[in-house]
Formats: structure tokens, C-alpha cells, sequence
């Protein structure tokens, strides 16, 4: 039996009472909307929304359902979530977004962290008119794959293939996969590709990469996301150079990350939510991209891999020591 998230920021049942006695003014409205995602990638979203002035438990109430990785219960989640009558939903990944559009097709969806095309993915008619009940924000991995395998490649010695850690069944790996493969055709790299189900299978897959690759492209992943410290430390522990999507993920070790932030996002995130509670509708909001993408080198991971980084990149990147 599936067991269930929390109901973050259940109402206290008194607050009626209490702003009735002494005729005081009317409690605020309260809105019921739900957060679904592959991983634990919520707390930039909160500070967004607290920021737009929704606090939990005053006049916002967050139904939270998280996967932890586990793609196959998200149908599931998607349909508690609709059961319980929210007025809008957030999806964070492919995955999410598609169990969403299944489970509802009048609830608005605000797309987060997708890292595929919305359109080619159908979850949009046009990123400008969007139909339907989705929009949001809308990364497209595939499109910076090529310069993330050449940036990777610049501080990898010799002619040892490169390594593309991916989900099994998760539908933002292939497009940066094949997006790949045409950066390191055009560089003379091979690419070897290795999938997880989950992370049960971190240790074994990236130990192989090891064994034959010179460094390891980590593709963008909410699950890849939220396990971050262990990818990062298992790579280390097996002197594989990594290069990953999120600074977040280069804190904690891993060599590189080439994207946006991630806080910035879900301000933009939050701010669709915020105005389609206010009556806009989804179907004429149009879906936004990120424009600016950070380069960032731990040094400290730099170092321990023996790897000097060219000053080209030094001067351009925001440094971790």
C-alpha cells in the first residue's frame, strides 16, 4: 500500500474562531495546490511562494507528493492529489508533468524542472499559446547537452571515452543522450551509456564507468538531483571527473555544473502560480525558459582529481574551494 506524504501546512482548526471573536475581519482564502515531483526538489519553491506572500497554514495549504525515485508511483500521486480538489499543480519532470496531464485535464499544471520540449513532448500546443491546461517553465536539457559534453571534455586529458549516467524509464534521458552523441562525434569522443533503475545501482554503474571512461556526464534529472551527495562522493571515490546540470550539485562535489538556477526557476514557477489563483488562465500564460546559464568548478573536487583547469574556464566560472 502506498504510504502517504504529509499535508505540509494543515489549517488549524480554530482560525475561523478566532478571527470571528471581537468582529474582526474575515480569515483569508485559503489555497488548497499540490506539488508532485520525482525527488525532494521543494524548498526553493516554499521560499518563492512565502516570498509572493502565501504562507503555509495562513492562506496556502501544500499537498506534497514525492517519488524518491520510484517513476512507476507518480500515477498514483497524481491522482491522490486531484482527489483532493487543489486549484493548481506543480510538476517537476517529464514524468510528473505526464502523470499530471493524466490524471486531470482541468486542474491548471505548472510545469517545473521539465528538461524536455513541451511541445514535442505534447504537454503544450506552442510555447507561446500553450492550450490546454499546462504551462510553466521549460528548460529543454537537450539543448545545452552538446556544450555540457564540450565543457567536460576540455578538462579531460587524452582520448578515454566519456561516460553518460542515465534513468531507466525516465523521458528527459534520451534527447540529451542523442544530443550527446552528436557533441562527441564532432569532438572524436566515444560515449558510453550507462542507465539506473535507481539508486541501488549508482555504486555498480558508476564503478564501470570508471573502468573505462575519463569522465562522467550526469544528465538532467530530478532523481539525479536529490541523490547528488552520493553520486558525487562515489565518483570521487572512484577518481571520475563528473560534470552535472545544478551549482547545488558541484557543492557537494561534483566536479562541474553548466544550467540556470535553480532558485531563480522556481521563482518563475511560483509566479505562474501565483497568477493563475488570481484568474488567469493556463491556456494563455506563455511558457517561459531560462535565458542565463552559470558555469561552475568545485576546485576543491579539482584538486583531489589531480586535474589543472584551464584559465579560459577559470575566468568565466563561479569557483568552489
Amino acid at each position: 500500500m502506498l504510504k502517504r506524504t504529509l499535508l505540509i501546512g494543515a489549517l488549524c482548526c480554530g482560525a475561523e474562531a478566532m478571527y470571528a471573536q471581537g468582529g474582526a475581519q474575515k480569515p483569508p482564502k485559503v489555497h488548497r495546490n499540490g506539488y508532485i515531483s520525482a525527488a525532494a526538489d521543494l524548498e526553493h519553491f516554499q521560499e518563492a511562494m512565502q516570498k509572493l506572500g502565501y504562507v503555509e497554514g495562513v492562506n496556502t495549504v501544500l499537498v506534497v507528493r514525492m517519488a524518491r525515485g520510484r517513476l512507476d508511483l507518480l500515477p498514483i500521486m497524481a491522482a491522490d492529489i486531484v482527489r483532493l480538489q487543489v486549484e493548481v499543480i506543480v510538476a517537476a519532470s517529464p514524468p510528473a508533468i505526464q502523470a499530471a496531464r493524466n490524471a486531470t485535464s482541468t486542474i491548471p499544471i505548472v510545469m517545473a524542472m521539465t528538461s524536455v520540449d513541451p511541445v514535442r513532448s505534447g504537454f503544450v500546443a506552442s510555447l507561446a499559446r500553450p492550450g490546454g491546461n499546462i504551462t510553466g517553465v521549460a528548460m529543454i536539457s537537450d539543448v545545452i547537452a552538446g556544450k555540457r559534453l564540450e565543457l567536460l571534455s576540455a578538462v579531460l586529458p587524452g582520448s578515454r571515452p566519456i561516460a553518460i549516467l542515465t534513468q531507466t524509464g525516465h523521458t528527459a534521458g534520451p534527447g540529451q543522450v542523442e544530443a550527446a552523441n552528436v557533441a562527441a562525434r564532432s569532438l572524436g569522443k566515444e560515449l558510453l551509456v550507462f542507465e539506473v533503475h535507481g539508486a541501488k545501482d549508482y555504486e555498480s554503474a558508476i564503478s564501470q564507468a570508471a573502468s573505462r571512461a575519463a569522465g562522467l556526464f550526469v544528465v538532467s534529472n530530478p532523481t539525479f538531483f536529490d541523490d547528488r551527495e552520493a553520486i558525487a562522493a562515489l565518483a570521487l571515490r572512484n577518481r571520475l571527473a563528473t560534470l552535472c546540470e545544478w551549482r547545488e550539485m558541484a557543492a557537494v562535489g561534483c566536479l562541474m555544473a553548466y544550467g540556470p538556477s535553480v532558485e531563480v526557476l522556481h521563482h518563475h514557477v511560483a509566479t505562474f502560480v501565483d497568477r493563475i489563483l488570481r484568474g488567469a488562465r493556463a491556456s494563455d500564460l506563455p511558457v517561459e525558459m531560462p535565458m542565463k546559464f552559470d558555469l561552475t568548478i568545485n576546485m576543491t573536487t579539482a584538486r583531489a582529481l589531480g586535474i589543472n583547469i584551464d584559465k579560459s574556464l577559470l575566468i568565466r566560472a563561479q569557483l568552489i574551494h
